[in-house]
């Protein structure tokens, strides 16, 4: 079963890279990934803060949410260890350094998804946008050869239930 999934995540890893080096979409990745760095959510929770009656609300979710993910990501990422695929591969070239040697989960997709997940809970149209943003942010990251797809798909569910506990 592990080498099955272990297969479908190295496969699935140089499919998304052909297509990638083919379209030239290394750029567009790098921007779509950069929106998930951290000042954005933020900028959100604070204008939901200001200008919605719901604000408040949102913005208790988002941070208490982030409060229970990030220790979870620290102790998964640092308990699997698993080594991203831009330094297992030796055709791969990066032109910027990922923050840690580890890839999984993806810290970007799981602070995606929590923000994604509270706010569809509190604004549920807006919220549908959010998640194929948060989407986009778990393809960016194996489009730029740092995360394999399991890596994702592990974010999204670390984000996804973090909202969940918290409610």
């Amino acid at each position: 079963m592990l080498n099955m999934i272990s297969e479908f995540d190295k496969r699935s890893f140089l499919a998304i890279g052909r297509v990638v080096h083919q379209q030239q979409l290394s750029r567009k990745a790098k921007l779509i990934s950069s929106s998930g760095d951290g000042p954005l959510y933020l900028l959100v929770a604070v204008f939901f803060l200001l200008f919605s009656s719901k604000g408040q609300q949102l913005f208790d979710l988002i941070i208490t949410s982030f409060l229970l993910e990030l220790p979870l990501y620290f102790l998964l990422k640092n308990s699997v260890r698993r080594v991203r695929p831009c330094h297992s591969f030796t055709h791969v070239q990066l032109d910027f350094e990922p923050s840690d040697k580890f890839s999984l989960p993806s810290g970007h997709t799981a602070a995606a998804f929590v923000m994604a997940t509270s706010v569809y809970i509190i604004f549920p149209i807006i919220g549908i946008f959010c998640f194929i943003w948060a989407v986009m942010i778990g393809v960016s990251r194996v489009a730029l050869t740092v995360h394999y797809p399991t890596d994702i798909i592990a974010g999204a569910a670390l984000g996804v239930s973090s909202v969940f506990v918290v409610l």
